[in-house]
């Protein structure tokens, strides 16, 4: 009664384009989840509890590299600078506390 023919009265390109769009909407959903999940970086590997030999250790922090505390340790492990260097150099990275 309502259909006239093999044909849905002139609005078939309409159900075709929709059906098309639904399935790009789909893959495009479906690849920025991947993309998504494939930019998340590993978790942080630095001390166990957040706290070292020099207090609380912030992170790597929302930039991408790695920590400037990390570089100095590596430094030192290699033996590139001795410990009174290091521990000047690792002072000198820490906040006091008493400013401002």
């Amino acid at each position: 009664m309502f259909w006239f023919g093999p044909h849905i009265g002139g609005w078939g390109w309409a159900v075709g384009l929709g059906s098309l769009f639904f399935w790009m909407l789909v893959a495009v959903a479906i690849v920025a989840l991947v993309r998504s999940v494939a930019r998340q970086r590993p978790p942080y590997q630095g001390y166990a509890e957040g706290a070292g030999p020099y207090g609380a250790q912030p992170g790597p922090g929302s930039g991408y590299g790695t920590p400037p505390e990390q570089i100095l340790a590596e430094r030192f492990a290699r033996g590139e600078i001795d410990e009174d260097e290091f521990h000047q150099r690792m002072a000198a990275l820490r906040p006091t506390g008493g400013g401002a």
